[in-house]
């Protein structure tokens, strides 16, 4: 088995700057280190229990088939925030028929990013007998 120390995911954004600026200022996602110099310089990013990471650049978006899924306290807060900060929203919140509340938008080269809320009566929040 592989024993896993820790962990990160990797974009390669089309526009390094741009991605910057979404993932740093609008998100407000807090930077955990900084390398490298120039445009394509590396910053990484808290995210929760894990990591995302820019560096590179890439001449095409990333797969469609990847998506980012980010816990938050208060999605409706979230979608505010957003909102002024003008961060396109693909889809305002929604309770989905699994009990979370999704609200999904999109960095600047189109990866999806779904933003959760886990409702204080959802199973992943209560645990009998605990």
């Amino acid at each position: 088995m592989v024993h896993v120390l820790g962990s990160r995911v990797l974009i390669r954004p089309t526009d390094p700057e741009r991605s910057r600026a979404f993932y740093g200022e609008q998100l407000g996602l807090a930077v955990y280190r900084e390398f490298g110099t120039g445009p394509e310089r590396g910053t990484v990013y808290f995210l929760g229990g894990g990591f995302l990471e820019l560096s590179g650049r890439s001449d095409t978006p990333p797969s469609p088939a990847v998506r980012l899924w980010l816990q938050v306290e208060d999605v409706t807060a979230a979608h505010e925030e957003l909102r002024e900060k003008g961060v396109a929203i693909t889809r305002p919140p929604v309770r989905e028929a699994w009990g979370l509340v999704e609200m999904w938008i999109a960095d600047p080269d189109g990866t999806p990013i779904v933003l959760v809320e886990v409702p204080a009566d959802h199973p992943l929040r209560y645990r009998p007998g605990i």
